[in-house]
């Protein structure tokens, strides 16, 4: 029997409001990534897209099994571990008697973690050395939120996160110029953090060299076929 689930939620919109997405990735007890799943919200805010990513998770995930639920939003964390009561007493009202924002969501949220065990785990975002679930699950929600497509998969196919400089930056891939010898380059290269499939069709391994294939990641030689 599983004895707790671990996994990770995010949501993303490009303007804020803009073009929004969420996403999760599931993981075993050991934290070993096992499913993931990622979807548009058309024009909305950050916001929305973090507490949607909550919300698919605990639909998605077994009531009685314990969940752990890494996330990167102080928003969501706080609504549903600080605020939710107060909420709730005072008739989904603000402590300065405003209606609460998106409370439908966070109305369904709460009937999804009732009699459930859920411990929330703040992380921070976008570091050379953070929790990789919460990488997968930004670059998936990011994904969604750009591209407004709906997306899923497993372990063989997990959303690779963009690199991250150590002032917490995402890398940009520079190309080399014409004539560098690498027939048109594609910038630097990396270790694969997690398995992954190419543009071209074929996967890559754990610790296989990538670099930047348009928009995604995959072998170095096809990104300058």
């Amino acid at each position: 029997m599983v004895d707790r689930i671990i996994a990770a939620c995010d949501g993303a919109a490009t303007g804020n409001p803009g073009p929004a997405g969420w996403a999760y990735v599931i993981a075993d007890s050991s934290g070993a990534p096992q499913r993931w799943r990622a979807g548009a919200l058309g024009h909305s805010t950050n916001n929305v897209g973090e507490l949607t990513a909550l919300e698919q998770l605990l639909e998605a995930t077994d009531p009685s099994v314990p969940l752990e639920v890494r996330l990167d939003s102080t928003y969501t964390r706080d609504a549903v571990t600080k605020w939710l009561a107060n909420w709730k007493r005072n008739g989904w009202r603000t402590a300065g008697g405003k209606p609460v924002a998106n409370q439908e969501l966070i109305q369904h949220i709460d009937a999804l973690l009732a009699d459930r065990d859920v411990s929330f785990v703040y992380v921070a975002a976008h570091q050379v050395d953070g929790d990789p679930l919460n990488a997968i699950a930004d670059k998936a929600a990011s994904d969604a939120a750009r591209h407004q497509q709906d997306a899923s998969g497993t372990s063989a196919d997990l959303p690779v996160p963009d690199p991250v400089s150590p002032a917490g930056r995402a890398k940009v891939s520079k190309p080399a110029r014409s004539g560098s010898g690498t027939g048109g380059g594609t910038g630097r290269t990396l270790a694969a953090r997690y398995p992954g499939t190419c543009p071209c069709s074929r996967p890559y391994a754990k610790g296989d060299k990538i670099t930047k294939v348009g928009a995604s990641w995959g072998h170095p030689e096809c990104a300058s076929a």
